[in-house]
């Protein structure tokens, strides 16, 4: 089955917001994974009622509807399922990768330092006792050491985007509505998936956050074209600005004693629990005002997205999966650093500092490679057609 084929522009210049914003929301992932790290107090969950999941989750959805978007229009829908469930399947195979040398890393830490903590924090006790069971379960990918839980949920929400794609290039807004449908009835109902033991559901509801993959794929499709008008209004701008601010508020009022009881009893009542695994709606609302906020004074042209400083953050961006992956070992190891080796400030920032060097060494070396293995292609392509 294909798709009309319509004449398509040039491509557009690479924005290389997604690539920064992305590498961002890595880093703030990796410095939230490591325990009491001192340096949480900097990262975006301290801020409002989003954090950097919710930025990955857009980012994500927003690349694949791009990405693969154009495969479906120019080569139909069987080229482009393919290619889909080819990068699934490399999800998968980095997820089991990931779940085996965590499970060697933080066991041989609790044998090594002869305390078992360490698997009850990162829950892996459980494997521990059953093996056999624990790795079946991790394969249905019911099971899920700590910190890794948003792998499973891409590998969830990719793996239903070839018709969540089609059904965006045929009809835009009713596949978004039917999406936003799938939200509010699983929130409503409860509905979840199950986890293991039978007694955990999933960290990341994909009934749930599959609204904001979906969304985001919307506004790559097209969808940020309607948007345009809400981008450029000083109105909606403004809004968007005092419900951050509003938010900023609540959110310090359960940190800082001075702002205790700055929100009433009656709006608490009404607002929590802000629900991280069902995608709360006022997480929602907020990532989209802080979406807004920035598409609005950040344009896709900036100057500054090319410059040294932002090289890091879009290297890692551009490399999100390696760079998630080694992130979750590096925010263990700085785990047993503070507690085994040093607790005080500067240890806290230089495992921090130090973890997000690593990232973006192991970037560099992947981009390095990548323009490498092009200059090479047409050499060895001539060498084989000889």
């Amino acid at each position: 089955m294909r798709l009309p084929v319509r004449p398509r522009p040039a491509p557009a210049p690479r924005d290389l917001r997604l690539d920064f914003f992305r590498g961002l929301a890595l880093w703030l992932i990796y410095l939230d994974h490591v325990p009491s790290n001192v340096l949480n107090v900097a990262t975006l969950r301290n801020f409002g009622f989003s954090d950097a999941a919710e930025i990955f989750v857009f980012i994500s959805g927003y690349t694949a509807a791009l990405v693969y978007g154009r495969v479906m229009r120019e080569r139909g829908v069987i080229i482009a399922t393919a290619r889909v469930l080819k990068r699934v399947w490399q999800l998968y195979v980095a997820f089991v990768f990931l779940f085996v040398v965590y499970l060697a890393q933080i066991a041989y830490v609790a044998q090594r330092f002869q305390n078992p903590l360490y698997a009850e924090e990162m829950n892996v006790l459980r494997f521990l006792d059953e093996p056999d069971v624990t790795l079946i379960q991790a394969l249905l990918l019911r099971f899920k050491p700590a910190n890794t839980d948003i792998l499973p949920l891409y590998i969830v929400l990719m793996a239903a985007f070839p018709v969540v794609l089609w059904g965006l290039i045929k009809r835009p807004n009713l596949t978004l509505g039917v999406s936003l449908a799938v939200y509010a009835v699983a929130r409503l109902m409860g509905w979840n998936f199950q986890g293991w033991p039978a007694e955990h559901m999933w960290v990341f509801n994909p009934l749930a956050w599959q609204f904001l993959f979906v969304f985001g794929s919307w506004c790559a499709i097209g969808g940020l074209d309607r948007l345009e008008p809400v981008l450029r209004s000083r109105i909606a701008v403004g809004v968007a600005a005092a419900f951050l601010l509003a938010s900023l508020l609540v959110v310090l009022s359960w940190s800082v004693p001075a702002l205790e009881g700055l929100v009433p009893d009656a709006v608490g009542e009404l607002i929590y629990p802000i629900s991280k695994t069902d995608l709360s709606l006022l997480r929602f609302l907020h990532f989209l005002a802080l979406a807004l906020v920035v598409a609005h004074f950040v344009p896709s042209d900036w100057s500054l997205l090319r410059a040294r400083f932002a090289q890091p953050l879009v290297l890692c961006g551009q490399h999100s999966l390696e760079i998630f992956c080694l992130g979750v070992f590096l925010s263990f190891g700085a785990h047993l650093v503070l507690v085994e080796v040093s607790g005080r400030l500067l240890t806290h920032v230089l495992v921090s500092v130090g973890g997000i060097i690593a990232m973006v060494a192991l970037a560099a070396l992947m981009s390095w490679y990548q323009e490498n293995e092009k200059r090479r292609g047409p050499d060895r392509a001539a060498g084989g057609s000889a």
